[in-house]
């Protein structure tokens, strides 16, 4: 059997390492994209590597360029060989005040999270099919349906890739899944200012499991989306400690 060789984007840290430490212990090979991480995307290289010889490779790439897209996954594919799996979990996600916004905000914001797995998803889709397994698996967010005060942009862009997924889904049939895992309160953001200790507690005391997931919650969704569902396509699998059956 073929190893299936999986790109995800954004993977140098955070929660895109523990998609691609979850999916090479499922015995993949990774694509570890990163933009500027470089030294955390070789951290991680090494670490999956020592565990399995030539089981992973960084590659970078600015996703606002859709130009150099396509080269990113022919990258990927001349370097392992194949392309079975795409995990669009890049993401960029800050405030955008109404009446503030500018066009630079949108590009970022919508560029990152909602073009680029589009375009990306283009690229990809002929080495999809070579092998038989086929799938891409876009991150999305809880608030995508349930929109979050003060960052508009982001929820619009989210609400964005949640379409691409099922219209993904349905243009890319039968030799393509395309699925959905959308988190909750899973990892506060690296800038602690976006939420007060104080909106931290209001957003726990709405999760009815009355806690924060962990990355490798969100890690585990997609290996089974990835590799254990194959009769599911066009779904999203909300990820939140039962936050969105509370609000």
């Amino acid at each position: 059997m073929n190893t299936p060789v999986i790109l995800i984007t954004g993977a140098a840290k955070r929660l895109g390492a523990q998609i691609a430490r979850n999916l090479h212990a499922a015995g993949a090979t990774v694509a570890i994209h990163f933009h500027h991480s470089q030294t955390d995307a070789d951290t991680l290289v090494t670490e999956l590597c020592t565990l399995r010889a030539n089981s992973a490779h960084a590659f970078q790439a600015n996703l606002l360029d859709i130009a150099t897209l396509p080269d990113l996954v022919n990258q990927v594919v001349t370097h392992f060989g194949a392309l079975d799996g795409l995990v669009n979990n890049a993401s960029t996600f800050f405030a955008t005040q109404v009446g503030e916004i500018s066009g630079d905000q949108w590009e970022d914001i919508v560029g990152t999270n909602l073009r680029a797995p589009l375009f990306l998803a283009q690229a990809a889709a002929p080495h999809l099919t070579k092998r038989g397994m086929g799938c891409i698996v876009n991150i999305t967010d809880i608030h995508a349906e349930r929109p979050l005060k003060n960052y508009p942009v982001y929820c619009a862009a989210k609400a964005g890739l949640l379409g691409l997924t099922r219209s993904l889904a349905v243009e890319l049939a039968p030799n393509i899944r395309v699925n959905a895992v959308a988190p909750g309160a899973i990892m506060w953001p690296d800038a602690s200012e976006d939420f007060s200790a104080d909106e931290q507690a209001a957003i726990i005391r709405h999760t009815l499991l009355g806690r924060i997931g962990q990355a490798d919650d969100i890690a585990r969704a997609v290996r089974f989306l990835m590799f254990d569902a194959p009769y599911i396509t066009g779904q999203v699998i909300n990820v939140d400690g039962g936050r969105t059956a509370h609000l």
